[in-house]
Order: structure tokens, then C-alpha cells, then sequence
């Protein structure tokens, strides 16, 4: 069976950065390894206490738990909004909280610039607390200065394409390890 990652993108912007890497991800992705995005962020309810109670919870929230319950890792791309992380995402991972498959999901986290020194600690903090695995090895940053970036501009640059891919490599090859299963007896997607 390939690895499944669940992919998000923490912007709701048509041209976002972030969708641009991990829609080249996608199409960088190695043979056994799956990535799908998780595209309803921006329609979840605020997040409500008094709704996450099973007989209360709106459908939307019980697609994103089983969907981050099936995936075997998640791969997350978040701007920075004002220093902190953006509202929509943050709501997304409120709502993740009572996934009862959350606890010790692995993680991973990309980046497209290296400017921002706020959102990706805030992240790992509430990751850590949300109880996820986070694979650092696995975690990766463009390092671009501009947020001027297409999926086709990402896959025909041979050092970000190869950034990508060496970051999904190493992503697939620890979560093989954890399955128990190498990477060479993977079977294609």
C-alpha cells in the first residue's frame, strides 16, 4: 500500500505560495507516496466548544478527522500573517484537537520563505502540545525571498525541485521505518 500524506495549505489565497509548493509536491511526490490536499479550510464553522461533542459535530469537522485519521503523515505549508499564524489555519487546528488519531501523527512542515520567524515556532508549539510526531528531517524551506511562485516554476528549477524531493524522500523513508516496511518494498501508487 503507498504512504498517504494529507497535505495543508495554511493560506486561502487563489495564488498562494504555499498551495504553489505543495501543489509541486504533488507532482514531485516519489512512486508509494500519496499526497492530498485537504482543500475546506476556509469553509469550517469557527471553532465552538460546545460543538465538538459527537451528537453536535458538523459533518465538515467529521470529514477533516477521518481524513487526518487515514493519513498516514501530514505535510503543512503556513504563511505568516502579522507575526502569528493565519485565523483559518489556526481554526483548522483547533478543530483537529479531537481526533482521536491525532496523538503521535507524524508531521512535517514546509516552508517557502525563511523570512518568516514567528508562525513556524508558534506551529511547532501547538503541534507539540496537540501531541503530533513532528519529523524534522523531513521539514524543508525554499529559502526564496519572494512569495512570487507557480508549481511549474518550483518543478523546472532543478534546486527546488530537488529540495522538494529530497525532503519527500527522507519523509517517506520515516514513515516506512515506522510502518516497518523499507521504502523498496513500497508499491507504487
Amino acid at each position: 500500500m503507498p504512504l498517504r500524506i494529507l497535505t495543508f495549505c495554511g493560506s486561502l489565497r487563489a495564488a498562494s505560495s504555499n498551495l504553489a509548493l505543495l501543489s509541486a509536491a504533488e507532482r514531485l511526490a516519489p512512486d508509494g507516496l500519496v499526497l492530498n490536499r485537504y482543500d475546506r479550510i476556509g469553509d469550517l464553522p469557527h471553532f465552538v466548544p460546545d460543538l465538538d461533542i459527537t451528537d453536535h459535530l458538523p459533518e465538515i469537522v467529521i470529514d477533516l478527522r477521518e481524513q487526518v485519521a487515514r493519513a498516514d503523515g501530514l505535510l503543512f505549508a503556513v504563511p505568516e500573517y502579522m507575526h502569528a499564524l493565519p485565523g483559518s489555519f489556526k481554526n483548522t487546528l483547533d478543530w483537529m484537537v479531537g481526533c482521536q488519531k491525532f496523538p503521535g501523527k507524524p508531521v512535517a512542515l514546509a516552508h517557502v520563505t525563511s523570512r518568516h520567524a514567528f508562525a513556524p515556532v508558534q506551529l511547532e508549539e501547538i503541534l507539540r502540545t496537540m501531541s503530533a510526531e513532528i519529523v524534522s528531517e523531513a521539514g524543508f524551506s525554499l529559502g526564496l525571498t519572494s512569495n512570487a511562485i507557480t508549481p511549474e516554476m518550483i518543478c523546472t528549477d532543478a534546486s527546488l525541485a530537488a529540495i522538494v524531493t529530497r525532503h519527500l524522500d527522507r519523509y517517506q523513508t520515516w514513515l516506512s521505518r515506522e510502518r516497518g516496511c523499507p521504502p523498496s518494498e513500497m508499491q507504487p501508487a
